[in-house]
């Protein structure tokens, strides 16, 4: 499958009709870190322009080795996503990851020596056992390792994991009793915003810090509504006016490719008016409503705000702080609107 797969994957994309040429590149959604080089290769051959700005690839713990940080420079990558989700042990061995705070200390050393600097690591609020003392040692290794990008993401809990599963069922497997209480969840965010704040890394987006300079161009490609094309399995597309998506699972995907149907299963217009507002109001620098959107509007912006979720300042909507912890309630605003 992994084959078949990878060819659909270069099919899709040497078949697409580039309308621009990409200053940016992200592989992601899974572990393409673990990508032999000779295939990462014929994948980025693929795909139009190369040298990017950024080009991101994602990368778990444990794979990192001085031969593939080389392979990774010279495809054109620069700039490297390791999900750690902790650096504490007990935290990791809860979620089944079987990397240290050290194994990640020397893989960054690695990437460093391959002039690999750009470099962000993914945390998680909320696993089990997780505590604001555990979480402010995640924190310190932070500070230790220097990066210059690092995600913060809430523990979801869905039925698409082992850990949500057993979560909603009130099982006690997988550490599930132990996990933290929404309340403690926002501590612990609130608690890495002042802290990352302390060393440089300033939140610009709900999710996202970096240092000055170091904001992920590739994503802000999706909170500004600007196109990109997405390609494999489960890959969601927007061209300006229409969002698609492709094939959910790759055998699916690869079934549509052998059999010389194309991947794309939906296409949608897009909600400009109400995307603006819940992908927008994601970015610290918030957007610019026009004075129609004002207009219509103007109820839910003067709720929002006198529950202080929201603020204006010189024609900019913004999230406040408060805002940011209960934003899924104040993008439902503007949906609903």
């Amino acid at each position: 499958m992994a084959d078949r797969y990878l060819s659909a994957l270069e099919s899709e994309i040497s078949g697409h009709r580039w309308s621009w040429r990409p200053e940016t590149l992200y592989l992601g959604g899974g572990s393409p870190g673990e990508l032999a080089c000779t295939a990462l290769r014929r994948l980025l051959a693929a795909t139009p322009g190369n040298p990017w700005r950024e080009a991101t690839i994602e990368a778990p713990p444990g794979c990192i080795s001085p031969e593939k940080a080389a392979c990774w420079r010279d495809s054109g990558l620069n700039r490297v996503s390791i999900g750690v989700q902790s650096f504490v042990s007990r935290e990791l061995a809860k979620t089944g990851r079987r990397h240290s705070a050290a194994a990640v200390e020397a893989e960054i050393r690695v990437l460093r020596a391959a002039g690999l600097d750009n470099i962000n690591i993914d945390l998680i609020a909320g696993l089990p056992g997780q505590t604001p003392q555990t979480w402010l040692e995640s924190l310190q290794w932070i500070e230790r390792l220097q990066v210059p990008h690092v995600s913060v993401y809430m523990l979801e809990v869905d039925e698409d994991s082992r850990l949500g599963r057993e979560i909603l069922s009130g099982g006690a497997r997988y550490g599930a009793p132990e996990t933290p209480s929404a309340d403690v969840c926002a501590e612990l965010y609130e608690a890495a915003v002042e802290r990352l704040r302390a060393m440089g890394i300033r939140r610009y987006e709900i999710s996202n810090f970096a240092r000055p300079g170091f904001e992920s161009l590739h994503n802000l490609t999706y909170w500004r509504l600007q196109p990109y094309a997405a390609f494999g399995a489960d890959a969601h597309s927007f061209d300006g006016s229409v969002r698609s998506r492709n094939a959910e699972s790759p055998a699916e995907y690869v079934a549509r490719w052998e059999s010389g149907k194309e991947a794309r299963i939906e296409a949608v217009p897009a909600r400009l008016d109400e995307e603006r507002f819940f992908v927008g109001l994601r970015l610290s620098e918030g957007i610019m409503p026009s004075p129609e959107e004002r207009r219509v509007h103007d109820a839910a912006i003067r709720r929002l705000a006198g529950a202080g979720l929201v603020e204006t300042e010189g024609g900019v909507l913004r999230l406040t702080g408060r805002g940011v912890l209960l934003s899924n309630e104040v993008f439902q605003e503007f949906i609903s609107s």
